[in-house]
């Protein structure tokens, strides 16, 4: 598959902010030392010339030799010195701690991070193109890229915090001959926080196991599912799925990764089958399916991901932790480089599994049953995916049943012979929770049956004489009480939406606004109070502040209290018209007041935007 040019710019990009958060920095650094050092030189020597001539004792050859002997030996040397006769005039110029000392000593850092961030950036390069190599060499190169990039992003935070700390100190007392203290303790403190986040992130453990909305299907309750299933590894030469779980997704998948259904946890090899996609299926199909996904068992596709899912949950942790914790971001960029290199990897190999997969399907099935399994599951998930997006749009509130099962049913005959359907499904692909798969037409040509594009509509409506959802005697159950807490969780999900979208125009559409954005009080000194709500703020002494009113925000900590300044929209006669709201007392609700405001005022922003 050819690379788009949006994915190649981002690549480039990630590239980009790579080199700049390994080299920028410290770059600067080098730079500033790089022309300080022969500015201080020059007036090191500029000051012992003149010291040396004003002393009478000295003969004019005695005081051009020292004046030569310094000139060749400026301070900016003598911290690296390793002459025995110089020590003295080594231990004068270079005192721990003294202006060249430091000089020396911020050199040596930036050269050495700068040599280090280049065979950092080289080692991801070369383990990015190891992943591509083969699944093993793929485990491999993730460990050894994890390892080196978790404790080099600890090193980088603290050589680079060093190097911000030391520069926001330097660069005003050189330039400006003054300094900061509140700029350098805000660096120190930014730089302190940064390197503890990077080390509790580090030994920070992530979940490994997986929820699924599903139930546990017994033999009792399935007996020639389970049989056929058994059959059907038999033939695979693998062992048979330890569980078999069924839902209402539309996927069909196997894993050997921690699952957790209703609470319970289970191990070992699950394979989860999904009843409305069963009902559309001829079991004919269905064991197309059914032996594809058994293949990923055989292959030790789902072994691998299994051993390598986790270590992703915890590198990806890591990544969002950094990505957020302020100056962390200079170790980001470059563990979202090989991030985003390695996921290259994992999708190129997920198609190969795929493929695979597929013909093996083919071979022991045959490629018409698997094509026209991916034909009706890729129909099935594009139409009721068009169903839910319709009905979450919808303005009005949803109550009772919605359906969506029944709305499924009867209309997707109709949408397989409607005019749009065939261009729809010409890029379409059959969902997975777990790989990205390849498009349909790629996997028809692959298990080297085509079906005519005018033969989709045909194939979907078909109905299936047999179905394996009939031998499961507690499918309409399980279907029962898994589509009433799917919707339950939609229509909730659409409710907190419609809090976002209505302005609201009446009491029905205020409940509901009301109900995820109640008015809250903070309190004030003076038994005073600032109110936030869904139409605006409200200050002591003022009128409400409509959130239409409401540009930009500064939020200011002051020793008598903290202010608020909001710009305003509309101009005035010296520029942007602002309000200054004064907040005494606020004290230890200033988070909560902060994550209030901004969270009622996205929510009209996102309501303005309709």
């Amino acid at each position: 598959m050819k690379p788009s040019t949006e994915f190649l710019k981002g690549l480039f990009k990630a590239f980009l902010y790579s080199l700049l958060s390994l080299f920028l920095v410290p770059a600067i650094t080098l730079a500033f030392v790089e022309y300080a050092q022969p500015h201080d030189d020059e007036a090191f020597e500029q000051w012992v010339a003149k010291d040396i001539g004003a002393d009478a004792r000295m003969s004019a050859q005695e005081k051009e030799d020292r004046i030569t002997f310094f000139r060749s030996h400026p301070p900016s040397t003598m911290c690296s010195n390793t002459d025995p006769a110089l020590i003295r005039y080594q231990e004068g110029v270079c005192a721990l701690y003294s202006e060249n000392w430091q000089f020396h000593v911020a050199k040596k850092a930036a050269v050495w991070t700068i040599a280090g961030g280049g065979v950092i950036l080289l080692a991801v390069l070369v383990l990015s193109v190891l992943a591509f190599a083969d699944r093993s060499a793929q485990y491999r190169s993730f460990i050894a890229g994890w390892q080196l990039l978790r404790f080099s992003s600890a090193l980088g935070v603290l050589l680079q915090g060093g190097m911000l700390v030391w520069l926001s100190f330097w660069l005003t007392a050189y330039f400006l001959e003054r300094y900061s203290v509140k700029l350098i303790l805000v660096i120190g403190l930014a730089v302190g926080a940064g390197v503890l986040l990077t080390m509790v992130s580090i030994f920070k453990k992530a979940g490994h196991d997986s929820e699924v909305d599903g139930e546990l299907v017994d033999e009792a309750s399935a007996p020639a599912l389970w049989a056929r299933a058994r059959e059907l590894a038999t033939r695979l030469k693998t062992d048979a799925p330890r569980q078999i779980i069924a839902g209402i997704d539309t996927n069909f998948f196997v894993t050997e990764a921690p699952l957790t259904v209703n609470g319970k946890t289970l191990t070992g090899r699950s394979l989860f089958v999904s009843i409305p996609l069963l009902r559309v299926l001829d079991q004919y199909e269905a064991d197309a399916v059914l032996t594809h996904e058994l293949a990923h068992l055989r292959g030790g596709d789902t072994a691998s991901s299994a051993a390598l899912g986790p270590k992703l949950v915890q590198y990806d942790q890591y990544c969002r932790a950094m990505a957020s914790g302020g100056l962390t971001i200079v170790v980001y960029q470059l563990m979202n480089l090989y991030r985003v290199i390695f996921e290259i990897a994992l999708k190129s190999d997920s198609r190969e599994r795929e493929f695979l997969a597929d013909r093996i399907a083919a071979k022991i099935i045959s490629g018409k049953a698997i094509v026209q399994s991916l034909i009706k599951i890729a129909a099935y998930a594009r139409y009721r995916s068009q169903i839910e997006r319709g009905l979450f749009e919808q303005n009005q509130k949803h109550g009772g049943s919605l359906g969506i099962a029944g709305y499924v049913a009867s209309g997707l005959a109709p949408y397989a012979t409607s005019p749009e359907f065939v261009d729809e499904m010409k890029s379409a692909r059959v969902p997975h929770p777990f790989d990205s798969h390849p498009m349909l037409e790629d996997r028809m040509r692959n298990v080297e049956h085509t079906v005519p594009e005018q033969e989709y509509g045909s194939i979907v409506t078909s109905t299936p004489l047999t179905s394996w959802a009939d031998a499961i005697s507690t499918a309409p159950d399980i279907e029962h009480r898994l589509w009433t807490a799917y919707e339950e969780q939609f229509a909730a999900a659409h409710e907190h939406s419609q809090a976002y979208r209505y302005e609201p125009a009446n009491e029905e559409e205020q409940a509901i606004v009301l109900k995820y954005f109640p008015t809250i009080a903070f309190d004030l000194k003076n038994e005073q109070q600032i109110i936030i709500s869904y139409a605006g703020i409200t200050a002591p002494g003022q009128d409400e502040i409509p959130w239409d009113s409401v540009h930009k925000t500064k939020y200011e900590d002051g020793i008598g209290g903290d202010v608020l300044t909001i710009e305003h929209p509309e101009k005035g006669f010296f520029g942007a018209k602002t309000t200054k709201i004064k907040l005494p007392g606020l004290g230890k609700q200033k988070d909560n007041f902060k994550a209030a405001f901004g969270h009622y005022w996205q929510r009209h922003q996102v309501m303005r935007r309709g």
